[in-house]
């Protein structure tokens, strides 16, 4: 099973960053990704650029309203995640308890990331994304 681990950080864990040696952030967060591919349950992991370079596409209006960030009324930001495939969500909670970056300001988050088999398979669209992920070596 698939599941994403969200890395999540307040204010208060963005100050904490500041006072952190940026050699032992990559130095720790190097090591736990080692650990997670020699587990063999890495799938991908990327961090994300500061809030301030992203928009946001607000579709409460019509046409959709475009913001520069940072975003006003936002009180975590989702800063980076790892995708993981194990056997289970208690597998996930295991190896999001081991992740760098933690302590007061910090949350992971872990959401399942369903199959396509759990669609449905004789709908039109579904059909097509499993060619594409067949073609593409996805499946």
């Amino acid at each position: 099973m698939k599941y994403m681990l969200i890395m999540r950080a307040t204010d208060e864990g963005y100050a904490n960053l500041g006072e952190l040696d940026f050699d032992e952030v990559l130095r720790e967060v190097g090591e736990y990704n080692e650990e997670l591919i020699r587990a063999g349950v890495l799938i991908a992991a990327e961090g994300l650029a500061d809030a301030s370079e992203g928009v946001v596409v607000d579709f409460s209006s019509e046409p959709p309203i475009v913001t520069d960030g940072p975003y006003g009324e936002t009180k975590e930001l989702f800063n980076g995640f790892y995708l993981l495939n194990v056997s289970s969500q208690q597998e996930a909670v295991e190896w999001a308890k081991r992740a760098p970056m933690t302590g007061p300001g910090f949350k992971t988050e872990i959401r399942r990331v369903p199959t396509i088999d759990e669609f449905p398979q004789d709908n039109e669209w579904i059909r097509k994304e499993r060619a594409w992920r067949e073609a593409n070596g996805r499946l």
